[in-house]
């Protein structure tokens, strides 16, 4: 892994705007991996920021429906609550309504977290399910090819959240975490693997998430309170897609509303 990190981030000027941009992320990073080696592997979020992205996917009056491979693609997710698919906290729930329904996508190409069941059986199944649907084996761990990640106002990414047990986890390829001071559990994607993708990219958005990415972006690394900074991709490379409010506190953009940070570990 790299210990220099190159953190790029795009500011958008509206919900809107973010939305298309996020939509046109996904299609070119799917385009770059299908066109790489026959096959594009993503794993998503959940969250009402992503959720407008994944309709402009799935809307047959925009160009994204149509430039997205959907028949070399499969869809897995970052994390999921503890709750049956057709719950309203539902992360597959979400996807579903936004965007499986809506595309032609199999079900064998439909990879989600059982959250239904028991939180340890729920995290042993999806990591079973990674292992045969990448055919890893050993100590392999699966390399998505663009995974997709939120900002918590605590700082949070996935469902790493601060000071639990999840964040401490590094042989696993996927775990149930229980989270305190949400008195609930989640099951997510570990770190490790999260960082071993090829291409890894936050998508922010609000003005209440101005102050703690500023923190998680510049200030001091502490990843037991601000878990997002363990994301550290082994490309040396993070993207951040974000809104205009969301971005308020950062460095300034260039003319094409790109700006770049580095950190060192």
């Amino acid at each position: 892994m790299h210990r220099q990190l190159q953190i790029k981030y795009y500011v958008e000027p509206d919900a809107a705007a973010l939305a298309r941009r996020a939509a046109q992320y996904f299609v070119e990073m799917a385009g770059e991996a299908v066109e790489a080696q026959g096959r594009a592997r993503i794993a998503i979020s959940g969250g009402s920021t992503p959720r407008a992205a994944f309709e402009l996917l799935a809307d047959p009056n925009q160009p994204w429906r149509w430039r997205m491979p959907w028949e070399m693609l499969d869809l897995y997710w970052v994390d999921e609550r503890s709750v049956p698919p057709g719950d309203p906290e539902s992360n597959y729930r979400m996807t579903r309504e936004a965007l499986l329904d809506r595309v032609p996508l199999r079900p064998e190409q439909i990879h989600r977290i059982e959250g239904e069941l028991e939180p340890e059986a729920a995290a042993a199944r999806y990591e079973s399910e990674l292992r045969n649907s990448f055919r890893l084996e050993g100590a392999e761990s699966p390399r998505f090819d663009l995974v997709a990640l939120g900002l918590g106002e605590d700082g949070h990414t996935a469902s790493l959240f601060p000071h639990t047990e999840a964040i401490h986890e590094m042989s696993r390829l996927a775990t149930a975490n229980r989270v305190p001071q949400r008195d609930t559990w989640r099951i997510t994607l570990t770190w490790p693997v999260i960082n071993h993708a090829r291409s890894v990219f936050f998508l922010v958005a609000g003005a209440e998430k101005a102050a703690i990415l500023r923190e998680v972006l510049t200030g001091p690394r502490d990843p037991e309170r601000l878990p997002s900074q363990l994301i550290w991709p082994s490309s040396g490379i993070l993207t951040f897609i974000l809104d205009k409010a969301a971005a308020a506190l950062l460095p300034a953009t260039d003319e094409e509303g790109c700006g770049v940070l580095e950190r060192e570990r």
